[in-house]
């Protein structure tokens, strides 16, 4: 393993130099300082005394990085890795990239420094450095709710299949034009969601209206202007699809604003279900996604990666559930209804 000599000398500066780096006890110049960093990164070099000493060692330990300050739907996903852990034996450690893949590098970084057995992500739009980072270091790692490739091992719900119903809800009630308020671009879940929409649209015979596609960058504030932009259209929609919760959220403040009632004047839908969605009045038609079991679906993925390394790595999806409320202007015959044609879960890995 290597060494702060190593460092030093891969940097071309004195140990000194390093631990003033490392502990930040003198000023260095911009660019001696990044030669060090550089250098650790090229070695491999982890700065944790107590680490290194035990590098050999499980630390029983389990690096979480999602953004579950902005994202109530990874609030839930925590709950399940947290309990799928502890009961596993393991601790947490849990980081929030904020959707940046800048921090999302830095935190993953900072968790692997920490000596975490192996880490737990949901990936940003533009996960090429943190690819890159797991690769080098060769850290077991699960991707959940966002699929990147087939190097590592995912589960995330179904996403195409769900929206494709919601689509076909809204149509089967007469509605001609469909809204989508989309995530942000680049996600594995906005262009399923997004493939879904359109496939429910030519399930009914409907027109793909690029106008009626609008992104919401998967917040609030975005979902917002992006509700604004669809009902300032030549054609407005007369239903609206949101494809998370944050955004259903941005959506419900433009129509309040725009002095629209739901459904009566037009109905909305979304995509994941919330705890306070039945509180809503009238009560939101969801998308229910099973956010608990997602998180202990990576916990087990992440273990078993760690007894059995060189296993082929496995994605696996779980179904979702349509919650029949009164958004969409008809009144709910029954709550938390599976999906149409999708089997109950089995305790086997539904695995692709």
């Amino acid at each position: 393993m290597a060494t702060m000599v190593d460092v030093a000398r891969r940097a071309g500066v004195s140990v000194a130099t390093v631990s003033h780096v490392l502990n930040e006890t003198r000023p260095v110049r911009p660019g001696t300082r990044k030669a060090v960093l550089d250098a650790m990164d090229d070695l491999g070099y982890i700065p944790n005394t107590l680490a290194r000493s035990l590098v050999t060692a499980r630390t029983h330990s389990i690096g979480l990085a999602v953004s579950a300050i902005s994202n109530p739907y990874f609030t839930e996903i925590l709950q399940g890795v947290e309990a799928s852990a502890l009961e596993r034996g393991y601790g947490l450690l849990i980081a929030d990239p904020h959707d940046d893949p800048a921090h999302e590098l830095t935190v993953v970084r900072l968790l692997h420094e920490r000596r975490v057995d192996g880490v737990l992500v949901a990936p940003s739009a533009e996960p090429a450095g943190l690819l890159e980072y797991l690769a080098r270091r060769k850290i077991p790692a699960v991707f959940l709710d966002r699929l990147v490739g087939d190097a590592h091992d995912q589960v995330c719900a179904e996403n195409a299949r769900p929206m494709e119903q919601l689509v076909s809800h809204l149509a089967g009630l007469g509605h001609l034009r469909i809204g989508l308020v989309a995530g942000l671009p680049g996600l594995s879940t906005t262009t399923e969601r997004i493939a879904g929409y359109r496939t429910g649209l030519e399930r009914y015979g409907l027109p793909f209206r690029p106008g009626l596609l609008a992104g919401g960058h998967s917040e609030a504030r975005g979902a917002e202007d992006a509700v604004h932009r669809l009902l300032a259209s030549a054609e407005p929609p007369t239903a609206i699809i949101t494809a998370n919760n944050a955004m259903t959220i941005g959506a419900l403040r433009a129509l309040r604003t725009a002095g629209l009632s739901v459904p009566d004047d037009l109905a909305l839908v979304c995509f994941d279900d919330f705890s306070w969605a039945d509180v809503f009045s009238p009560g939101l038609t969801a998308i229910s996604q099973p956010s608990r079991e997602v998180g202990a679906t990576a916990v087990r993925l992440l273990l078993e990666r760690l007894e059995n390394p060189g296993r082929p790595p496995r994605t696996v999806r779980l179904p979702c559930a349509f919650v029949h409320r009164t958004s969409c202007g008809c009144v709910a015959e029954a709550l938390d209804r599976p999906l149409p044609g999708t089997p109950r879960p089995t305790g086997k890995d539904p695995v692709s």
